[in-house]
């Protein structure tokens, strides 16, 4: 049977993810001019995350988990859901998201769709970061700091993109604001599983590298 999705909306398993390690990357190109000086270049406009799951797997039952999620994936063909429990919510750590966390757009009295961003710093160069894949039942949004009722606002879990019902579509001017939590989408970053069976009825997979899929 031909395989034709290239994502399974399924989350890594979080007990094994929770000791993992990464966070954000960036690349930037460097040129030593003769002077002595340097030139800064900014080669990608957003951000990529890498993690290694390898430091949450502690046991047998560990180990067939990640042999059987990974199987699935075939290797890096499919992406999944991982959560990074450093970074999964439009609020800051230990609170609860709120409509009011992170503006999204402002209305125009026609645009109907917004999609979901995080907002990262403010003082000098603020950097918004496009949230695809948003926890299903997370997501609440404000207009112009009112409370949307969520029987007005649909929310593509998929895309991370809010739809307005008809009649309710934000007015000229009106804030959009949004709180959620979310997952970063990625995939394995390797076509191999080492595993190590250092001791009985006990193992470890020392590296299982992820990289975000960006949208």
């Amino acid at each position: 049977m031909p395989l034709i999705e290239s994502f399974h909306d399924v989350r890594f398993p979080t007990g094994i993810a929770f000791r993992s390690s990464g966070g954000p990357e960036r690349k930037t190109e460097i040129v030593a001019l003769g002077s002595g000086r340097e030139k800064r270049n900014q080669r990608w406009a957003d951000s990529r995350r890498r993690y290694d799951a390898g430091y949450g797997v502690r046991s047998l039952a560990d180990i067939h988990d990640v042999i059987a999620f990974f199987e699935e994936r075939r290797g890096r063909l499919f992406g999944f859901r991982w959560r990074d429990r450093t970074d999964d919510a439009s609020a800051p750590p230990g609170t609860a998201p709120t409509p009011f966390d992170q503006p999204i757009g402002t209305g125009d009295g026609a645009t109907a769709r917004f999609q979901l961003v995080k907002r990262y710093g403010g003082d000098f160069a603020a950097y918004d970061r496009v949230i695809a894949k948003p926890v299903a039942g997370s997501v609440v949004v404000a207009v112009a700091s009112v409370a949307a009722d969520p029987a007005n606002v649909a929310v593509d879990h998929a895309t991370g993109i809010v739809t307005f019902a008809a009649g309710h579509v934000p007015p000229a001017g009106a804030l959009v604001t949004a709180g959620f939590r979310f997952d970063v989408p990625v995939r394995f970053d390797t076509d191999e599983l080492t595993i190590n069976l250092a001791a009985f009825e006990a193992g470890e997979i020392p590296s299982i590298p992820l990289v975000e899929i960006r949208p």
